[in-house]
């Protein structure tokens, strides 16, 4: 039923309902009813219909308005996402581009300074592509209604695999109904952040995913620990953290726990449901 129909049956129920009262009092029921009697019983009769059917339409109503003003928000947003995408490629990545082009120059007229080019070609190539795909993120956001949940965790960790070739280890406990819509949306920009951050600046070889159950029923802990170049400082510190910092204010939100620890040889990026917040520890230099 559409939203204009519920309106008309709002506006229509009551006045129906008393026509077909006062028709049948009249003509059948003055016998046996007296005309107070009856003035009486018209608003009661209409009262008991209006609670029997119309709170129903009521209800009804709302949950489409709701529905409206979700789909209205997503558009909002997705609006947003694709100025925001546009800004990106029309700004950064165009620079990104044409710096590369000067680099190509720089190397031409400048032979002797080959490896500090290559070094910031490379670089260069590497904030671009990231650049690239922040921006196809925000144009074609992931759903994780395409595809299962645990397949696009998959195939995020596979394509970690392939850009880094470093070894994974994969331990996953949590049974994918366990979790609500919003927890695996969460929990999948989480480790998306955790394993790019490895990839960044970890420099490892071997990197373990760990999604484990707790103590209690609804506990759980996801946990990315790595064998890489480990801690110098606190990450929140530096302004260029902007990755880590999002997680911690997504875990704030969704009253997870966030930790960040050195465990012997590893490093332990960790979230929790069920665990204390996010307390200042030691991070990479750089993190992003």
């Amino acid at each position: 039923m559409t939203y204009k129909q519920l309106k008309w049956l709002i506006l229509i129920i009551p006045t129906v309902t008393n026509g077909i009262w006062e028709y049948v009092r009249h003509a059948y029921l003055l016998p046996y009813i007296s005309m107070d009697m009856g003035n009486w019983l018209s608003p009661l009769i209409v009262l008991g219909v209006t609670l029997t059917l119309l709170l129903g339409l009521f209800s009804r109503l709302e949950r489409l308005q709701d529905e409206l003003n979700q789909e209205r928000a997503a558009k909002v947003r997705l609006q947003e996402r694709e100025q925001i995408a546009r800004e990106l490629h029309d700004g950064i990545a165009q620079s990104l581009f044409l710096l590369s082009v000067k680099t190509d120059q720089l190397k031409k007229l400048q032979p002797g300074m080959d490896v500090n080019v290559e070094g910031v070609k490379e670089t260069l190539r590497r904030v671009h592509d990231d650049v690239r795909q922040s921006i196809s993120n925000l144009r074609n956001p992931p759903r994780l209604d395409a595809l299962p949940w645990e397949q696009t965790i998959q195939e995020m960790i596979q394509d970690f695999r392939l850009a880094t070739g470093a070894g994974v280890n994969v331990t996953w406990e949590v049974p994918e109904g366990s979790l609500t819509a919003k927890e695996k949306i969460e929990l999948s920009n989480t480790l998306r952040e955790f394993l790019m951050n490895v990839r960044k600046h970890a420099e490892a070889s071997r990197v373990e995913v760990e999604f484990s159950l707790g103590d209690a029923g609804d506990s759980w802990a996801l946990r990315v620990r790595d064998d890489g170049i480990g801690f110098t400082e606190d990450p929140f510190q530096k302004a260029s953290c902007y990755g880590l910092r999002m997680v911690r204010e997504r875990s704030a939100e969704m009253k997870w726990g966030f930790e960040i620890r050195r465990d012997s040889a590893w490093t332990v990026l960790e979230v929790r449901k069920g665990g204390r917040v996010y307390e200042p520890n030691l991070s990479r230099a750089d993190c992003g």
